[in-house]
């Protein structure tokens, strides 16, 4: 009996659908790639970020000397100052260890220096019988010791309207608040460290920078690319070849 091979059709509808699939297996072949290389950067800026955290602990003279305070986040400080408690604000629907409530933002004026840095001090839960209360934490007088790590302005949430001047808001933003508050906010804020105290927590979660996501995005591109394949591998050639070979061997 004559070996029967796969044969490659000469109809156009065959042509066709083999060079969508190529570019469908192409594209999302890529597209898994551009994923796994996205991680390694992520990869780069956590390792970045913890070396970082391992130098040495700046303080308010070290931080008059950047020129970038960008170059500064991350870093750990320990600073002097007092609190501007008449300027603390709430931002609300912040997580910590899985509940939501506020994030308790006060500027310090750094001792010394007259800097102002915006200090993310911790975490208490919202009243949700009568929201527009204002949580009850403690703000001490005089000089203070804040120990922590120089973060990024705040992180912004979705928000429904313009610029907030509330004590409870969704956002602030370093510009807008210091037009605000007439204060000359650093470019940064500080994240405050420690056991909780003041009616606070402190648990913050670790930096995320989202390593994780891309490779679940990797697995998914990479797995549509071999669906693709695998089903124009089936009905373009395997089913085809078995049904000519069925017919050849009851001819």
């Amino acid at each position: 009996m004559a070996k029967i091979s796969p044969p490659l059709s000469k109809n156009p509808r065959f042509w066709l659908l083999t060079l969508a699939a190529l570019l469908a297996a192409a594209l999302t072949f890529s597209l898994g790639q551009w994923q796994l290389r996205r991680a390694a950067q992520k990869q780069a800026l956590m390792v970045a970020i913890e070396g970082q955290g391992n130098e040495s602990i700046l303080n308010a003279v070290d931080l008059a000397t950047f020129k970038n305070l960008q170059e500064a986040v991350h870093r750990r400080a320990t600073v002097k100052g007092v609190w501007r408690a008449d300027h603390t604000v709430f931002l609300d629907n912040r997580q910590m260890n899985g509940k939501t409530g506020l994030v308790a933002v006060t500027p310090l004026v750094l001792d010394g220096s007259g800097q102002v840095i915006l200090v993310q001090r911790g975490w208490v839960m919202r009243n949700f019988e009568n929201r527009a209360k204002l949580p009850d934490i403690q703000t001490p007088s005089g000089t203070v010791i804040v120990h922590g790590r120089i973060a990024p302005p705040p992180s912004k949430l979705y928000e429904f309207k313009g610029v907030d001047t509330s004590r409870i808001r969704q956002n602030i933003g370093i510009v807008d608040f210091s037009r605000e508050t007439g204060l000359p906010l650093m470019s940064v804020s500080m994240v405050q460290t420690g056991p909780a105290n003041e009616g606070l927590l402190r648990d913050w979660a670790a930096p995320n920078v989202g390593i994780d996501k891309h490779y679940g995005y990797a697995f998914q591109w990479f797995a549509l690319c071999a669906l693709v394949a695998g089903l124009y591998a089936w009905f373009q050639i395997i089913h085809p070849w078995r049904v000519k070979r069925k017919q050849a061997l009851h001819a």
